[in-house]
């Protein structure tokens, strides 16, 4: 597999800027249901100036985890820390941190007022932030280094008179004009053309490498996590499964699961594997291995080969901890 787009090199040897430690959000269950634990003990961390990818089907709790990630969903357990410091979930603090750290959306059509103007949609932020300096000049330096110049073309335009990859631009501008440190994109490209997407992501990666900004890249993708990422982190029914160097996991996935979500790529060369059924209800996972239930291993006997269809069934597996290095959850590959 090659990658399409060059990554460059990210900043190593620096301190974690954002960290989740045991991080559990659990939902109430409806009329009398059992709670549904949509992250399920998670530890992920992203460094400064480094770009992480966390992948996986819909409903496996990424975006739930994003979310609390950004203070948005207070975590029934477990604590998120950004710069060393625990998060604070005050109204006034969460503001403080939401300058810092900025979400980028999926949908820019449905990001944008379509009564605003360009100029207002950008300014919005500094307004709310109280932003003292020149408004004109940061909404045009944040235009500008999201790829839309000169930036006062696009002032006066609406949303409905841009093309879908200028309004995901405008959006990250929404979010660079604030000068985060860390970003959140939940799948950024996912509603553009394809001739479009490798310019949002190559625009990723130059901010990445010009601002020092970290961000975290929520997708269904693991081929976006390819082009795109130094690590990824692949999550399954509330907990990460697989974790690590992007080259080094998607080279040689070790968990069924990545393994499935790999060969459905075109480039994988490899046939594709289809997982039987949806992921189970994460109000009644089950015991053992979470992903037991689908696993192409354990459906073809190769997991009683090795000794292990057992313990798939009935053997937790522990929560993957902080580190940089490539790591799985599964007995079969441990």
């Amino acid at each position: 597999m090659t990658a399409s787009i060059e990554k460059g090199a990210a900043v190593t040897g620096t301190p974690d800027l954002l960290s989740a430690t045991g991080l559990h959000v659990t939902f109430p269950g409806r009329r009398g249901a059992p709670p549904a634990r949509a992250v399920d003990g998670v530890d992920l961390d992203i460094g400064a100036g480094e770009i992480v990818a966390l992948v996986g089907e819909s409903g496996c709790g990424k975006t739930t985890l994003a979310r609390s990630l950004l203070g948005l969903v207070p975590p029934t357990d477990g604590r998120v820390t950004f710069g060393g410091a625990p998060l604070d979930y005050g109204s006034r603090a969460l503001k403080k941190y939401r300058k810092r750290v900025q979400l980028v959306l999926q949908d820019p059509s449905g990001s944008l007022n379509p009564r605003h103007t360009v100029y207002d949609a950008v300014a919005e932020g500094l307004r709310i932030h109280g932003y003292t300096g020149d408004e004109r000049e940061a909404v045009a330096g944040a235009l500008s280094r999201a790829g839309l110049r000169p930036p006062e073309r696009f002032f006066l335009r609406y949303p409905h008179e841009l093309s879908g990859g200028q309004r995901q631009r405008v959006v990250i501008a929404g979010a660079l004009v604030l000068e985060p440190e860390l970003i959140v994109a939940d799948e950024p490209v996912a509603s553009l053309d394809a001739s479009v997407r490798g310019e949002i992501l190559a625009l990723l990666l130059r901010l990445r490498d010009e601002l020092g900004l970290s961000a975290l890249v929520v997708t269904h993708d693991l081929g976006l996590a390819w082009n795109i990422a130094d690590r990824v982190a692949v999550m399954y029914l509330g907990r990460i499964v697989e974790s690590g160097p992007v080259e080094e996991v998607l080279t040689a996935p070790r968990h069924p699961y990545t393994q499935a979500l790999l060969s459905v790529l075109p480039e994988s060369g490899k046939p594709p594997v289809v997982l039987t059924g949806e992921p189970p209800d994460p109000a009644r996972i089950p015991e053992g291995c979470r992903f037991h239930a689908r696993c192409q291993i354990l459906a073809s006997g190769e997991a009683a080969r090795a000794g292990v269809a057992d313990a798939c069934r009935t053997k937790p597996l522990p929560v993957l901890p902080h580190t940089t290095a490539a790591q799985v959850a599964c007995h079969w590959s441990a």
